[in-house]
């Protein structure tokens, strides 16, 4: 039994679009892997200059030791830490952005310089009180401790107390929040006020964060960066973003947040308020979305050939059909390459140009005029805008893409309701 020759073309196309596919595989793979360089990349910084920042402080500290005798006549002690945040936190400051790399791969980093004013009504928490009757409670002074996430990221740190500079001391002598500075208070009284104040430099990669630890807390920062992300617990309760950079501000009560009590039970995972310098158009997000829809693309260019080879009557061979989804595969490679030297719209705009180019004129040799092969190549151009619109427009794309997919359906529904496709079918076998 003859096969019929256009079920044939069919089925040879079917392995065309099939060979496409693994293309597109394979180039999506070369995505996933340069993102992984690129994440690797940013560990590499990380490791070199500091990590993401989570600034908690100032609190005070004051480590004491219980002894008692138990029923047996032993001498039993348990070591255990005071602490008391402060009534009110005000946090002030702005963050630069640094950028650094690691051969292609761009990292944001930032250089922050903060004021943080803690103030407290009196200091009656640190008072010591055993747990067991007649027992003997010992204390050492109380101090000031501010906790960061990466130590590494200090650069210098002037803590004052009522106006006179104390003496800062590496570590913060807290077991859950080691990683800081600390500065002893001698004297303390605690039915006194007392107000802290501390200049910090502080760097760090990508996000700074803020532990609310106090009765009431704001904090304001500004930075030239363009693309904040905000994040953490709490939200700015007012926030600009413009070409200039941002500013925000944040305001929390501990009626919002129980950090002050997740800090004095050791609690690692506290409440924080969160800016991260983000990329807004990740060239590897962006590509990898993009190669999503590449099987769609070569989906309609087939769609557009194969209408053309019915209307016209111009053959077109299964092997020029692989040529120009191998042109329609290789953009997204190409926008991959050129994306990591240049601006994503501009290597993108190169990309889609040459594809369309190249499109452009083998169509005018394999559709029979130059006529045909600028309405291809127009076509291909429009696809590419659509396309980038899909890219731009995450919150819509879903919506977009439908409504362009019924377009086309409707458009080649239109084309071909006169077709006799029995009757093509039997003049093709012919």
């Amino acid at each position: 039994m003859k096969l019929n020759p256009t079920f044939a073309k069919l089925a040879i196309l079917a392995v065309v679009t099939v060979l496409l596919g693994i293309v597109l595989g394979q180039i999506g793979g070369l995505v996933r892997e340069r993102q992984a360089r690129q994440n690797e990349a940013a560990q590499s910084v990380e490791q070199s200059l500091a990590g993401p920042q989570t600034v908690l402080g100032p609190v005070l500290v004051r480590h004491c030791k219980e002894t008692w005798m138990n029923g047996r006549g032993d001498s039993e002690t348990r070591d255990f830490t005071l602490t008391a945040a402060p009534a009110r936190l005000d946090v002030t400051g702005g963050l630069k952005p640094e950028t650094r790399y690691r051969g292609l791969f761009k990292v944001n980093t930032y250089a922050g310089q903060l004021k943080l004013t803690a103030r407290w009504a009196d200091t009656n928490a640190l008072t010591p009180r055993g747990l067991r009757p007649g027992s003997q409670v010992d204390c050492g002074e109380a101090s000031a401790m501010v906790s960061v996430s990466d130590a590494r990221g200090l650069r210098s740190a002037d803590l004052q107390r009522d106006g006179q500079s104390l003496a800062v001391k590496p570590g913060t002598t807290h077991a859950a929040y080691a990683s800081g500075l600390h500065a002893p208070l001698p004297g303390l009284r605690p039915e006194t006020a007392l107000s802290i104040t501390l200049d910090l430099e502080l760097v760090g990669t990508q996000r700074f964060g803020l532990v609310p630890a106090a009765g009431s807390t704001t904090m304001a920062l500004q930075s030239s960066w363009q693309h904040p992300s905000f994040g953490g617990r709490f939200l700015p309760v007012d926030r600009q973003v413009g070409v200039s950079g941002f500013a925000g501000r944040w305001q929390v009560t501990e009626l919002a947040s129980n950090a002050a009590a997740q800090v004095a039970a050791g609690d690692k995972n506290v409440d924080t308020l969160d800016v991260e310098l983000i990329d807004p158009v990740n060239p590897y997000v962006m590509s990898d979305r993009a190669i999503k829809y590449g099987l769609m693309f070569v989906a309609l260019t087939f769609v557009t050939v194969g209408l053309t080879e019915l209307l016209t009557g111009r053959r077109v061979h299964p092997v020029q059909y692989l040529l120009v989804g191998l042109a329609i595969s290789l953009f997204f490679l190409l926008l991959l390459s050129l994306s990591e030297h240049m601006d994503f719209l501009k290597a993108y705009l190169v990309a889609a140009a040459a594809a369309a180019a190249v499109l452009t004129q083998y169509a005018a040799a394999m559709l029979g005029g130059w006529l045909r092969g600028l309405a291809f190549g127009g076509g291909i151009a429009l696809l590419y805008g659509a396309l980038y619109v899909l890219l731009r427009q995450e919150q819509t794309a879903l919506v977009i893409g439908a409504v362009l997919l019924f377009a086309v359906l409707a458009v080649i529904m239109t084309l071909t309701r006169k077709l006799d496709w029995y009757r093509l079918g039997a003049s093709a076998e012919a």
